[in-house]
């Protein structure tokens, strides 16, 4: 999912990748039953690839981390693009994709299998936290990315993630950072600031998402105080960027284009009359000063990962 004190108004109910998240328990499943999951993975794929370089560098670090990967489990894996880039990055562990829509799940071992991961790569189907007592042995490190935020009761859900590593093992878990930022701040028409207005407001749906969670805790953001509450030790953190600069690649503004128009299908009329035209106007292809055709597009975002070690 994003980033308002935590996400970004590019990234919505997503991942931080662009992803919508899936993983349960108040995530895509929960509170919003409309999506059709398997229609919407392409995109979802594509969001993650193009956020891959960020999180090549945050998995490079957690390597440095954690020294005996064994079993790896991403806890809310979306399509596997992680997942898989964790496979990649620690060639001696098991990975295991964990997810409660099973057309992602699908996706992520299709993904897994194409690029020779089949043989130590595996999905499990279900709502965080509680599948998690499926695991048939104790995780070495747990990934939770942008998943965390999406469960009711995020204290609750950190210990029961704390529970099961075993000695020694590291949960890891991607919140927080800056919200992401496409445009420059006067576009030479509208008013300028036109993304911070849009960051107000996802911090406001975002927190009426929170609230609407079923068993939703309020709780200071304080990832290492919530770390060593349930029983972990040795708290980091670290920020990770994605720069990518203008003049933006194919790629990317498609990822801006489509960030920008879910934002405006979602907002509709709370934006202004005058943010909704500037917004309509970057979004036409055919209007020269369109994300798909200016100069000045780019992508700059930056994700916070936080670690901690269960005792041996």
């Amino acid at each position: 999912m994003a980033h308002h004190p935590h996400a970004s108004h590019a990234d919505q109910d997503t991942h931080g990748d662009g992803q919508p998240h899936s993983h349960g328990n108040g995530n895509g499943n929960c509170h919003r039953t409309d999506i059709d999951w398997a229609e919407l993975a392409p995109y979802l794929e594509a969001q993650a690839e193009l956020f891959t370089p960020l999180y090549e560098r945050a998995l490079s670090w957690l390597g440095k981390e954690v020294t005996e990967p064994g079993l790896i489990v991403d806890a809310g894996s979306g399509p596997g693009v992680v997942s898989c880039l964790f496979a990649e990055t620690f060639p001696g562990a098991r990975v295991l994709a964990v997810d409660s829509s099973e057309p992602l799940l699908r996706r992520a071992g299709e993904r897994a299998a194409r690029l020779g991961y089949a043989d130590r790569f595996g999905t499990l189907a279900g709502e965080l936290p509680g599948v998690l007592d499926e695991l048939d042995y104790p995780a070495n490190l747990l990934w939770a990315g942008r998943s965390l935020h999406h469960l009711g009761d995020q204290r609750a859900a950190l210990s029961a993630f704390a529970q099961r590593l075993g000695p020694g093992g590291t949960l890891a878990i991607m919140e927080g950072g800056l919200p992401t930022r496409f445009l420059p701040r006067d576009l030479g028409f509208g008013r300028p600031g036109l993304e911070a207005r849009l960051d107000a407001l996802e911090a406001e749906r975002f927190a009426r998402m929170r609230a609407d969670l079923p068993g939703s805790v309020a709780e200071t953001e304080d990832w290492a105080a919530l770390l060593g509450a349930v029983g972990l030790r040795r708290s980091r953190s670290r920020s990770f960027l994605l720069d990518l600069p203008a003049p933006a690649s194919d790629r990317a503004r498609t990822y801006v284009a489509e960030s920008l128009s879910r934002l405006r299908e979602g907002f509709g009329e709370e934006l202004d009359p005058v943010d909704r035209a500037t917004v309509d106007r970057l979004l036409d292809p055919d209007d020269e000063a369109s994300v798909h055709r200016r100069a000045d597009v780019f992508v700059l975002a930056a994700h916070t990962v936080h670690t901690a070690v269960r005792a041996v």
